[in-house]
């Protein structure tokens, strides 16, 4: 079938594989392969003009190598994994102070190390000592700090994209990107993002700083993005990035009804839509997903992956993963270019599937609404 291959055996071989590209002035990376044939290899750009990087078509998140996700991998086999990930495509990892706390940074850092002028860092300031359950804290004396400390966690001298990661009610916007503002002419900081910022709140920054990249949660069982921010960071020419684009792994089928997490190391556990009765409610979607991928060649998390970077060329997922064959599946994804009719039909009956249950409750919740 026309434009259609055997993704999952195309995941496996990826160094081998074109991405899908993007506007915006999107440019392609000769590399040479085993063969000694030049292949490009497609990218995406997050932003525009001068504040726009250049990056592969997902990213990699980081916080489950340290934090969130109940078992911590060992960390030898972590920094492995890392240094590995450029060889299968992908440029941007993702980070944050709040992830461990500190030490996922820590990770990261040692890992790329030595190849950091190959790749993007992106990291995060928001939080009371880095600890989300303390609270918000993105006074400029507090940001700075934070940079500070990230740097040398990193094992850099400069963050390629520096993320609030959330809005804190009780420092202004437009004191928040001035700081930011100051640290990339200091050269500390290369471009400036937010993360789970409203409408209002990007237009603020912006005004102060361009901003060059969103990043909120937007997968198919989030698509309240769709509503307002992507169509604001269509209009000014910002990225976006949607983080846990599979939900947590939900979006996979390898949770269910009957899966255990740890909770002392696992956000889920308390989350409502990975109850059982929810796992069992959206279970629908996963069957969807199934259905189409079967017939082409793909898994569940590659369809569900596609369709985001289907949605706008300047979406950039980045999953989380500690795993080198759910890497090279993810990245498969970027593969799949679909017909216009089949995106039609499979966002039609996605569109019929009611998710059941919140992504957040308490203060997580009340930390996003911004």
């Amino acid at each position: 079938m026309k434009n259609r291959r055997n993704f999952v055996k195309a995941g496996a071989m990826l160094g081998t594989t074109l991405f899908t590209t993007s506007v915006w002035g999107a440019t392609t990376k000769e590399q040479d392969r085993e063969n000694g044939t030049p292949q490009k290899l497609k990218t995406r750009r997050l932003g525009s003009g001068n504040h726009s990087i250049e990056v592969s078509p997902l990213g990699l998140g980081c916080m489950g190598m340290s934090y969130h996700r109940s078992f911590i991998p060992d960390r030898k086999t972590m920094i492995a994994f890392l240094r590995k990930a450029p060889e299968l495509g992908v440029n941007l990892f993702d980070t944050a102070e709040a992830y461990g706390p500190l030490v996922n940074e820590e990770l990261v850092g040692e890992a790329l190390a030595p190849i950091r002028k190959e790749v993007m860092i992106a990291t995060k300031f928001g939080f009371k000592e880095g600890k989300p359950a303390l609270g918000l804290d993105s006074r400029p004396e507090r940001i700075k700090q934070v940079v500070d400390h990230s740097l040398k966690s990193l094992r850099t001298d400069y963050i390629d994209l520096l993320y609030q990661h959330r809005v804190d009610p009780n420092v202004p916007m437009e004191d928040v990107a001035g700081t930011v503002k100051d640290l990339i002419k200091a050269g500390k900081v290369k471009h400036f993002g937010l993360s789970e910022a409203g409408v209002e709140n990007i237009r603020k920054a912006y005004a102060v700083q361009p901003v060059t990249a969103l990043q909120s949660e937007y997968s198919l069982m989030t698509r309240q993005p769709e509503n307002d921010v992507i169509k604001v960071c269509e209009e000014l020419g910002i990225g976006f990035v949607p983080y846990s684009p599979l939900s947590r792994g939900l979006i996979t089928g390898y949770i269910n009804e009957r899966t255990q997490y740890i909770a002392s190391n696992d956000n889920r556990a308390s989350l409502p839509r990975y109850q059982p009765e929810a796992l069992i409610a959206n279970w629908p979607l996963i069957d969807i997903l199934k259905e189409f991928g079967d017939h082409r060649g793909l898994t569940v998390a590659q369809v569900a992956l596609a369709w985001l970077l289907a949605q706008k060329p300047f979406i950039v997922p980045v999953p989380g993963t500690t795993k080198l064959a759910h890497l090279q599946e993810n990245m498969g994804a970027a593969e799949y270019e679909f017909t216009g009719d089949e995106l039609s039909k499979l966002t039609a009956d996605l569109n019929k599937v009611k998710i059941v249950g919140e992504r957040y409750t308490g203060q997580s919740a009340e930390q996003t609404r911004k």
